[in-house]
């Protein structure tokens, strides 16, 4: 009995030891973000960015409920935070090295480098994730939060939809701090 009890506990504590990764998940990073020195951080309602007097169809608000939130993290480049500005572009590119994360596709222009990342299937996706950086602008990613997003659809949504100039000032406020 007490060799049972022994390998059951070895087991176990191995099962324990591999299911624990150090690994950094893009849901750590952003929460470990919010309130660091430099970051402008935050997490968005879809509904605060879109006008609620916008003359969508019935299927774009279908797709609009599928989406939750938006958070961001976006670290502005300055003459004095190079280390701190390359340290957070290595760390967010480790972590999209994770087979969680499938690639979208990329996009060099201007100096800026933008990669799109998703989870879940192609039909049915969990998240879009946009990670951008350039060595004069920052280093940031804006993630896309959703349950079952149909990415046709939220293509469509993005081109039918009318952003509404308040919430977009309100928003630029936020991230620059005024």
């Amino acid at each position: 009995m007490k060799k049972i009890y022994t390998l059951f506990s070895l087991v176990f504590i191995v099962l324990f030891a591999s299911s624990c990764k150090n690994e950094k998940s893009l849901q750590s990073y952003l929460v470990d973000t919010s309130g660091k020195e430099g970051f402008f951080t935050g997490d968005l309602p879809v509904s605060s960015l879109m006008s609620a007097k916008a003359d969508v169809t019935n299927e774009v608000k279908e797709t609009m409920k599928s989406i939750k939130k938006i958070n961001v993290a976006f670290l502005k480049k300055t003459a004095d935070n190079t280390v701190a500005y390359e340290a957070e572009k290595a760390t967010l590119k480790n972590i999209f090295t994770n087979k969680e994360y499938k690639s979208l596709g990329a996009v060099k222009a201007k100096g800026m480098s933008v990669n799109v990342y998703y989870t879940g299937n192609t039909e049915s996706l969990d998240e879009v994730i946009a990670f951008m950086y350039s060595k004069d602008v920052g280093v940031g990613v804006a993630r896309l939060l959703g349950e079952n997003m149909n990415p046709a659809k939220v293509i469509e949504m993005m081109n039918s939809v009318k952003m509404d100039g308040g919430n977009l000032e309100s928003l630029g406020a936020m991230f620059t701090g005024q």
